[in-house]
């Protein structure tokens, strides 16, 4: 999966165009072995997990982003369900609360973070700040900003600063052991309408389903450009992209799964060693053990 990962990556978002991107590559998959495959990857994924815990140097925080039926929740469920519950929290970000917009931006995003030797996931994340808002500028008056009293006084010098704070937070992270793995789930427009008109038909998916969402797809044009230039202003080495196909679900969740682990994987992580004091306290705990006392 090495170079399926590297197609993927994007580090330098000098050199990022939304349009070098295909929604629904496969490579060779077939899907009637996804499942195989995927089982495999979430088994390695679990254990590496208990390496990440045992270690406690680091924290992983994936961070997933889509249009509206990318399939961001399908894809935590099926990659992440193998996971110890107690090692791993999913923060899923909607419209900020009161007490939120009471804050900076970041606030909330800041609280969810994952402790040392856990994983954290974030359903929507900070990012909604340079997207939602970047198609919907009036929203931004919510945050009572200084010098922001109307969308007239939202000037690119303003997202220039927002995208020095998010890559100036992450890269805070980095330098103090999270390990961040930013997901584009990149869908396209015609495969989005499928899934909407599926959700409509089966009664069961009806609650998924918002009049809003139609609203936002007539915006879909300025999401994708504001998809572009956020994963421009933030792609970094430490911090990487990962735009994804989503029209597949069944592959995103394959390039995820290999995504996850493979950088588990490098992150160097160790089992404890016991100092000699300790491992004679067991070498003794033994003896007694099997002595039936």
């Amino acid at each position: 999966m090495s170079d399926i990962i590297k197609k993927f990556k994007v580090c330098d978002g000098s050199k990022f165009s939304l349009k070098d991107y295909e929604t629904d590559y496969s490579n060779d998959y077939k899907k009637e072995d996804a499942e195989e495959i995927l089982a495999k990857l979430v088994q390695e994924t679990a254990d590496l997990q208990e390496a990440l815990y045992a270690d406690n140097r680091f924290a992983l925080l994936i961070i997933f982003q889509a249009m509206d039926a990318g399939g961001k929740d399908g894809a935590i469920a099926h990659t992440l369900t193998g996971l110890n519950p107690e090692g791993c929290d999913v923060s899923s970000f909607k419209v900020p609360s009161t007490e939120e917009l009471k804050h900076d931006f970041l606030w909330r995003h800041y609280k969810a973070l994952p402790e040392f030797g856990r994983i954290g996931v974030f359903n929507r994340s900070h990012y909604e700040n340079v997207l939602v808002t970047k198609v919907h500028p009036e929203l931004l008056l919510n945050e009572k900003l200084p010098g922001i009293k109307s969308v007239k006084d939202v000037y690119k010098k303003f997202w220039k600063r927002r995208y020095e704070s998010i890559r100036a937070f992450e890269k805070h992270l980095t330098d103090n052991g999270t390990v961040i793995i930013k997901f584009f789930l990149h869908i396209s427009k015609e495969e989005q309408r499928r899934r909407f008109l599926a959700r409509i038909d089966d009664k069961e998916k009806n609650w998924k389903f918002s009049a809003s969402d139609i609203y936002e797809r007539k915006f879909w044009d300025d999401y994708m450009k504001a998809y572009e230039k956020a994963i421009q202003e933030t792609s970094t080495e430490d911090c990487p992209w990962y735009v994804l196909p989503a029209d597949k679900k069944w592959f995103t969740r394959i390039a995820i799964s290999s995504i996850i682990s493979d950088t588990l994987k490098n992150m160097g992580l160790t089992f404890p060693v016991l100092p000699k004091a300790e491992k004679d306290k067991l070498e003794e705990a033994k003896k007694e053990l099997l002595g039936g006392e």
